[in-house]
């Protein structure tokens, strides 16, 4: 297993302490020629990820253990079973039999490896597929398929089932209502839902559903949700780019410095009579105690309902999200109970990426996640009381996701970092008694560890690999760890044989001096020590994730090694500020979200520098996208003798312009001073415009609904009035994803080749046309 190394002994093993005394050359060539462009394509997702076999295990499970995936090979995709129980694991049907079924059935030749499976049951004996949009049924053994109807679930694309599958509820005129999936019929539950302050109203600014937010009891005889008042909320508008009359886009979207944002009062609502519950307290901030909206995984977050569908147990998460407070609420009066409550001088977050509070009805406890030591862990309190009972982890590591709660044996099943070893960021899996005992690893092998439990809880998929390591996978028990089926070791050779070649982990110095700090570098495939290479630094500063994401296998990370290609020196660095660390690591630059951890950055470059000489450090470039847009043109302003070239794409340069829980959260709420200037300042890029000494591209999608465009025009005005030169690419009637559109993608490597490499590039180079 590959080791992560320090810088020191990272050029001492991969490259060697000197160049016997000889200084690199830069490397300055006249031009790119579009072949170099072709192949540095080559090494783009779309060309890489197909060259890796065997590497992705993606199980969809039947009944409570039984699993089948779609698995590359070299002839295609097979299916693949798998039964833990029986430790078997074999092809779910007989491919070429299924083909000639198949193409008989639908009069379309249809290849044996690949089949167009949309579902596979065994308790059925079936198989499902789908040839250019017709449903057909297959049976298990390959030996007939048939055309069958589309099934009718009666779910809609915008409506919630219920858990027994007898109701959908969406939303209607501002209300919400159900359908009777046997009749059709339906029933309005709500009469006084109106624009601006209507029933389970999917809206955070940022983001947008008609599908309603809506949390169904288990005995399907309820439903808890909100009436989303955004009366008096400031709107957001767009204007699409047509011929003639453009169209006006405008929508409720709340900032940092309004005094009126989105409110949400909690209701429950009956299916009996119907009724509405109205719960018995003011309305919450809209917020949630992991992301920026109340819908963090799709459904109704930091709610749940008791087993007994009697109770309603929820956070009330304040607007600055320092202070959660733990309630209970009867669902047929809506009294309202607090249990208890955590104040924190930043944010407050109740996981990574999940929320890890729940409330265990039968013994009346809570298990709560905080980080009051700087680390996140898992304690017991008493539901009634609210009493702390016991601390169930600790130490100078990370629980990240409590996935499972095993009442039965007072058992709980998570997934931690920091606490093995090496790579901080390599995710494992963990049980823990609650009762005491300590902390058992049931995923051994150093590496990244992705898990996914199967329905029963008794076994788990364990696929695990590094950025230089390809993937395993293997099912084990859930009790031990011990293994009950080997699935898949990746095959890379043929990825290997194209030419690519792993990016190299190493570790700097934080801007403290002391703390380790993790990234990727990734140099040419014909890279030459003689030769000095200018240097692209991406970066996303976070705050909830970080440049390099996540530790499992990529062969492309982006275009990081496709743009390495044309003669530069590509590094990525995790750096203060982003999670997963201590919770003083992730509030670094808290209230100062300017500082884009550019400070270790810049100073994680320069520690690089300082060992290869083949890093031309006075040819430094960055660039990123959304946040790391924001954090891209900050950088060629706060650090204009550094970076001499940036690359800005749909940054959010003054929070101030941008949805109020994202800035609310990282830099906390806005204060006006008495002087006239604000508690934001620190953070606006277009205050510093006039710092512009370098070439920067500013990139903005013009019907961005996530970022709105006006986020980057400040900055454009404020170059204006400063008489900067600069360049601007406006991605008409785009949103907010184009980083990776061929012609934004030909524009970030046509800047860098021509002024940060020197060289000029082929002009208008076509992705594709080469090949």
């Amino acid at each position: 297993m590959s080791r992560i190394l320090t810088v020191p002994s990272l050029a001492l093993l991969l490259f060697g302490s000197s160049l016997d005394g000889q200084a690199p050359t830069p490397y300055r060539p006249d031009s790119v020629p579009a072949a170099a462009y072709a192949d540095a394509e080559r090494f783009l997702a779309q060309h890489t990820r197909p060259l890796v076999l065997r590497g992705s295990v993606r199980p969809e499970w039947i009944g409570d253990d039984v699993f089948w995936y779609a698995n590359r090979i070299a002839e295609g995709v097979e299916i693949v079973m798998v039964d833990p129980a029986a430790g078997s694991r074999a092809r779910a049907f007989d491919h070429e039999r299924m083909a000639r079924s198949l193409t008989a059935a639908s009069g379309e030749a249809v290849d044996p490896f690949d089949l167009p499976v949309v579902g596979v049951d065994t308790r059925e004996g079936v198989v499902r597929m789908e040839v250019n949009g017709r449903p057909f049924t297959c049976a298990a053994d390959g030996s007939r398929c048939a055309d069958t109807p589309a099934p009718d679930t009666g779910v809609g694309r915008n409506e919630v089932p219920s858990p027994d599958g007898t109701h959908t509820a969406f939303i209607r005129d501002h209300n919400l209502w159900v359908r009777d999936a046997a009749t059709g019929a339906e029933t309005r539950l709500t009469t006084d839902g109106v624009e601006d302050f209507g029933y389970a109203t999917d809206n955070a600014g940022w983001v947008t559903s008609d599908r309603p937010i809506v949390l169904w009891s288990p005995d399907s005889k309820k439903i808890a949700t909100f009436q989303h008042d955004a009366r008096g909320v400031g709107e957001m508008y767009l204007v699409s780019t047509d011929v003639g009359h453009p169209t006006l886009q405008a929508w409720k979207y709340p900032l940092p410095e309004d005094s009126v944002i989105f409110r949400i009062s909690r209701v429950v609502i009956h299916l009996d009579g119907p009724r509405v519950v109205r719960l018995q307290m003011p309305p919450d901030p809209h917020r949630s105690s992991i992301c920026d909206h109340i819908s963090c995984d799709g459904g109704f977050s930091d709610v749940e309902w008791s087993d007994d569908s009697r109770s309603l147990a929820f956070l009330s998460n304040s607007r600055d999200h320092k202070e959660a407070l733990l309630r209970v609420a009867d669902a047929e009066t809506g009294a309202v109970r607090d249990v208890m409550d955590e104040r924190v001088e930043t944010f407050f977050e109740s996981g990574w990426d999940m929320i890890n509070w729940r409330v265990l009805e039968a013994t009346d406890e809570v298990l709560w996640y905080s980080q009051r030591d700087d680390w996140g862990h898992l304690y017991l309190y008493d539901l009634r009381s609210g009493a702390l009972k016991r601390r169930i982890t600790g130490g100078d590591w990370n629980v990240l996701q409590l996935l499972r709660v095993d009442e039965a044996s007072r058992t709980l099943y998570f997934t931690g970092a920091g606490r093995e070893p090496g790579d901080p960021y390599f995710q494992y899996f963990y049980k823990v008694g609650m009762d005491g005992g300590g902390v058992t690893l049931l995923t051994p092998d150093s590496a990244n560890h992705t898990i996914t439990l199967s329905p029963s809880g008794e076994y788990f998929v364990d696929s695990w690999s590094t950025p230089v390591v390809p993937p395993e996978a293997v099912v084990r028990r859930t009790v031990d760890g011990t293994v009950a089926t080997r699935l898949e070791t990746a095959d890379i050779s043929r990825l290997v044989a194209a030419g690519w070649q792993p990016p190299t982990p190493f570790v700097v110095k934080a801007r403290d001096g002391v703390t380790d700090l993790h990234g990727l570098m990734y140099r040419p495939t014909t890279f030459d020590a003689s030769r000095k290479y200018p240097v692209i630094n991406y970066l996303y500063p976070g705050p909830q994730t970080g440049s390099v994401g996540s530790r499992s296998f990529n062969p492309s990370r982006r275009d990081h090694q496709a743009i390495a290609e044309l003669g530069f020196i590509v590094v990525e660095l995790d750096a203060m500020g982003t999670p997963m660390r201590s919770k003083s690591f992730h509030t670094a630059y808290y209230g100062n979200m300017g500082d884009n951890g550019l400070p270790d950055q810049v100073g994680g470059i320069r520690q690089l520098g300082a060992l290869y000489p083949w890093m031309d450090l006075d040819r430094v470039g960055i660039w990123g996208h959304s946040g790391g847009g924001f954090a891209s043109t900050a950088g060629i302003l706060r650090h204009p003798d550094f970076y001499k070239v940036a690359v800005s794409q749909a940054g959010n340069h003054d929070n101030r312009n941008y949805e109020d829980d994202w800035g609310e959260k990282w830099q906390g709420l806005l204060e006006e001073y008495p002087d006239g200037t604000t508690s934001y300042d620190n953070q606006a890029n277009q205050l510093l415009a006039g710092n512009l000494k370098g070439k920067l591209l500013l990139a903005h999608g013009t019907m961005d609904d996530n970022v709105p465009p006006n986020n980057t025009l400040v900055v454009v005005d404020a170059l204006i009035a400063a008489n900067k030169d600069f360049d601007l690419v406006l991605m008409t009637n785009r949103r907010h994803g184009f980083a990776m559109e061929p012609y934004m993608l030909r524009r970030r490597w046509d800047y860098f080749v021509r002024h940060l490499l020197g060289a000029e590039p082929p002009r208008e180079f076509e992705f594709g046309m080469s090949r």
